[in-house]
């Protein structure tokens, strides 16, 4: 069992933040641009993700929390 899941700063936080502003960019325009912006910004949290499989850590409850600090803190 996992004893510490907390969040820090480090590998994968410039795609998480990227892929952010991407997906809220996507969300202003229209047509298939909107999706292909879409799926680059999803495309992006692969990285986070591999790290997280290759630590041993369930990477669909860290990308959750990554997203939520990232919506918290916004632009820098």
């Amino acid at each position: 069992s996992l004893q510490n899941d907390s969040v820090v700063a480090g590998g994968g936080a410039i795609e998480m933040e990227l892929s952010k502003y991407l997906r809220d960019y996507s969300r202003t325009i229209p047509g298939k641009q909107q999706l292909l912006i879409g799926a680059y910004a999803k495309a992006l949290e692969i990285i986070p993700r591999q790290l997280c499989d290759n630590a041993g850590f369930d990477a669909t409850n860290i990308l959750n929390k990554l997203r939520a600090k990232h919506a918290q803190v916004g632009p820098l």
